[in-house]
């Protein structure tokens, strides 16, 4: 499968998942059903998060490195998104709790910084 089609099949289904976010967002009422709201809610909203830094991770590689490694870029992309999208969910859990504050927030981003820097060395071993 080439960039271009794995790209295509991301961006198709975040927008999917946009769709199905604002369906939740404006058809559900969650003070009838709160468990099955938020829990719609959260799942779409981590989606397209995810699909949407994944994409603008990925033209953002390609623009700033300009190199040939176009699958590595996918990778990496791939997982930055998927952190990006579960800081940005765990925040508005937090928020919704009431126990998000700036050193909590500050916690969250460097366990995933930690995390991220973790893979990447696991990766730079690899090649």
């Amino acid at each position: 499968m080439t960039h271009h089609r794995y790209i295509l099949i991301v961006s198709v289904a975040g927008f999917v998942a946009f769709l199905a976010w604002l369906l939740v967002l404006f058809k559900l009422d969650p003070y009838q059903s709160m468990g099955i709201a938020l829990g719609f809610f959260f799942v779409t909203f981590f989606i397209t998060l995810a699909c949407l830094f994944t994409v603008l991770g990925f033209y953002f590689r390609v623009w700033l490195l300009k190199n040939e490694i176009f699958y590595k870029h996918i990778n990496t992309s791939l997982r930055q998104g998927f952190f990006l999208s579960l800081i940005a969910s765990l925040s508005l859990v937090f928020q919704m709790m009431k126990v998000l504050s700036w050193w909590s927030g500050l916690l969250l981003v460097l366990i995933f910084v930690l995390l991220e820097l973790y893979f990447s060395s696991q990766e730079a071993d690899i090649i």
